[in-house]
């Protein structure tokens, strides 16, 4: 399988609000949180096609990814994959990408899972390490120099 990234314009912001309630609804639901309005405020209130990217696989959009500069590391502040493609090693692939532009700035790689989120035990295959708990989230950090 290929995977690709592509630019994301602002007119790209419903669509990946569709694609942030499908990826998360699951997980949500589990903790009586499931409230598409909520995500889609939630999302469209940090929105910045700059730190986002498409994620293709095979030429079909099947997820995005967020990255934006936070004080001294990265923070991924979104990372979804469409449930049907989800355990085909996408997530793995774009993690790499993260981890390599991570690298090459030196710095360490952030990022909050939702409790019961199955996200929380792929964030721990990858390497990242839990720094806090907080009532409906998990909080990880990747640090520098132990992205390989």
């Amino acid at each position: 399988m290929n995977v690709e990234f592509s630019a994301v314009r602002q007119e790209d912001a419903e669509d990946l609000v569709r694609l942030r309630i499908a990826a998360m609804r699951e997980s949500l639901e589990r903790l009586g949180r499931f409230d598409p309005q909520r995500a889609r405020d939630r999302f469209l209130s940090t929105f910045s096609p700059a730190h986002t990217r498409h994620v293709l696989a095979d030429g079909q959009r099947v997820g995005f990814v967020v990255i934006r500069p936070d004080g001294e590391d990265l923070l991924l502040d979104h990372l979804y994959i469409l449930p049907a493609w989800q355990g085909a090693g996408i997530g793995s692939l774009v993690l790499r990408d993260v981890f390599r532009q991570a690298d090459a700035l030196g710095k360490s790689v952030r990022v909050g899972a939702l409790k019961g989120s199955d996200s929380n035990r792929f964030y721990l295959r990858h390497g990242f390490v839990l720094v806090r708990e907080e009532e409906w989230d998990n909080y990880y950090i990747k640090a520098a120099g132990t992205m390989a």
